[in-house]
């Protein structure tokens, strides 16, 4: 046999033999799971504070602190002005407490001011302790992807919020979906218990999106899920200095943090980067 005949013989085997083998694989099979890389974890501080409450300022420079040091994006505070220093002594209350705040500081089994819920663990009113806990918390992994985008429709004062979540592994939570607000200037008490009627305060609970105790948040590992809300900013808020803070929780304390602000055309990824839409 001529070699030109030989080659010819060979390829035209190979080639039938390829076939036979691609057409051996079922669709299915074809398709393999690949397990996403680790996610770097978020920490939430859910701080109870109060305008009448002489030492919270204190614990929101410790807050600062920590959010310089890790980035605002990894350690993501909100400030829930609530429960006595929350109002005066005739009961009326300051401007920057609600009665969702007071709903979280009674349920929540807050007794003493300044007081924080590190990822949704135990009340800690040690500010000595906080940066030790951030630290430990901030080590773990998340069990998922979480984002956090928004569309701001000016003219209605609305807000389109999209919460997307994928499942690094299974998770069965809840998920909560907040407002809140930063550079308010409104009055605070003072150490030396002086009133300073020009504070500013950051991170401010303004409302819950979802319902105040959060809502099933279900995904199997490899899967997804999507909510959407839309809210309305109230008329004395400031779109410009509004976020969303989203999270994700269980009965072992936060599994996911993000959050993203209102207009400024940015979208925090779960990963704890900035992506430019």
């Amino acid at each position: 046999m001529k070699l030109k005949n030989i080659i010819y013989c060979l390829t035209l085997c190979t080639a039938t033999l390829i076939a036979v083998s691609c057409s051996n694989i079922d669709e299915d099979e074809r398709e393999i799971y690949v397990k996403p890389a680790e996610v770097a974890k978020h920490v939430l501080i859910e701080d109870f504070t109060g305008q009448a409450c002489v030492n919270c300022p204190a614990a929101t420079a410790i807050i600062e602190q920590l959010q310089e040091q890790y980035g605002a994006a990894n350690v993501i505070a909100v400030g829930i002005y609530s429960g006595p220093f929350g109002a005066t002594a005739s009961g009326r209350l300051y401007p920057l407490t609600t009665e969702t705040g007071n709903y979280y500081y009674n349920t929540f089994g807050v007794s003493e001011q300044p007081s924080a819920l590190i990822d949704r663990h135990s009340v800690n009113s040690n500010t000595a302790t906080w940066a030790a806990d951030v630290y430990n918390y901030i080590q773990e992994t998340s069990p998922l992807i979480l984002n956090v985008t928004n569309t701001y429709e000016e003219a209605t004062r609305t807000v389109i919020i999209t919460v997307d979540g994928t499942g690094i592994e299974s998770v069965n939570g809840k998920l909560q979906v907040w407002l809140i607000e930063d550079n308010i200037v409104s009055p605070q008490y003072l150490s030396d218990g002086s009133l300073d009627n020009n504070y500013v305060h950051n991170h401010v609970f303004r409302t819950t999106v979802n319902d105040k105790d959060g809502e099933s948040f279900v995904v199997a590992e490899g899967g997804s899920a999507t909510y959407t809300y839309t809210a309305t900013l109230d008329t004395d808020w400031k779109a410009e200095d509004m976020s969303v803070v989203a999270f994700v929780f269980d009965g072992t304390g936060v599994l996911q943090t993000v959050k993203a602000a209102v207009i400024d055309n940015q979208e925090y990824v779960g990963d704890g980067e900035i992506e430019e839409e």
